[in-house]
């Protein structure tokens, strides 16, 4: 997703580089511990007639709130976990995020700011501008050749292999990372999620957590990791608040729980005044 230059989290982002080896170490320390804590959890493996999926979307490089979505993951535990894209542009922290993203080990969605970052595109339904671009020269500033070979990796679409039914995780749709489905929008948005055939449809790409049924498969949007924000305030503030859908599979039963979990947006603003990202105080001031 995309928003105006004012706000726009999902695309923007540009400063001097910073020291992301040290805060690596510390970042896959904690994710490995988190790890240990959500296998010790979760039912053994093999036994596949009920699937906890964690569904987590749109970090945009905001650390703190990821870091925080990663810890409630350990406390409730899942089987699986997937990330539906998004994972880097906009936020002060674009290396630890990845860093954070490669230690929980999950497959993951190519998001239309992931496709950004590796190539700008020609024919995008949303305008590119400069400070877009410069964002995206500091965010790559900030990662490491593996770190960019690893949004590489991202697929268009994953479908996870459970006997619980049948999953469908994208970002936008499972046509482009660029479609959008909100609730106002009329029937003639659906197209590109009919006669897949499956249990769950899942995509990011706005930020709104919402399902509904499509079909005879529920669509589940988990909202934003790092961008969670109220769509009817005027202006938009952005609430400190990690979103994510945990998803229970069972017999081609599908059920979703959406969270919300509280993170400091203090810690946002300090990561911003150490990032040296261009912006960072118009960034940061963002969070109410």
């Amino acid at each position: 997703m995309r928003i105006d230059d004012e706000t726009d989290c999902c695309l923007e982002g540009r400063g001097e580089p910073v020291a992301a080896e040290a805060t690596a170490a510390v970042t896959s320390a904690e994710t490995a511990r988190t790890m240990r804590d959500l296998r010790s959890t979760t039912r053994p493996e093999g036994s596949l007639a009920s699937v906890r999926l964690a569904l987590v979307s749109d970090q945009h490089g905001n650390d703190v709130a990821f870091r925080t979505v990663v810890e409630d993951l350990g406390r409730i535990g899942v089987d699986e976990v997937v990330c539906l894209g998004d994972v880097v542009q906009g936020g002060v922290e674009p290396a630890e995020t990845l860093e954070r993203l490669r230690v929980l080990g999950c497959e993951t969605v190519l998001g239309n700011a992931d496709a950004f970052l590796l190539e700008v595109p020609e024919d995008s339904p949303e305008p590119v501008t400069e400070r877009q671009l410069e964002v995206r020269e500091w965010t790559l500033s900030q990662l490491s050749p593996a770190q960019v070979e690893q949004i590489r990796t991202f697929a268009p679409v994953v479908r996870p292999q459970t006997d619980s039914g049948a999953l469908l995780l994208f970002h936008g749709s499972p046509s482009s990372y660029d479609d959008v489905l909100l609730p106002e929008l009329g029937d003639e948005a659906l197209a590109p999620f009919l006669g897949h055939d499956a249990d769950l449809l899942a995509g990011g790409h706005t930020h709104l957590q919402w399902s509904r049924r499509i079909e005879d498969g529920l669509y589940v949007n988990p909202g934003s990791v790092g961008i969670s924000c109220d769509r009817h305030a005027d202006p938009l503030v952005l609430r400190p608040l990690a979103e994510w859908a945990l998803v229970t599979v069972e017999n081609g039963t599908v059920g979703v729980e959406f969270r919300q979990v509280p993170y400091s947006a203090d810690d946002v603003r300090s990561a911003a005044a150490a990032s040296g990202r261009p912006y960072a105080d118009e960034w940061a001031a963002q969070w109410a």
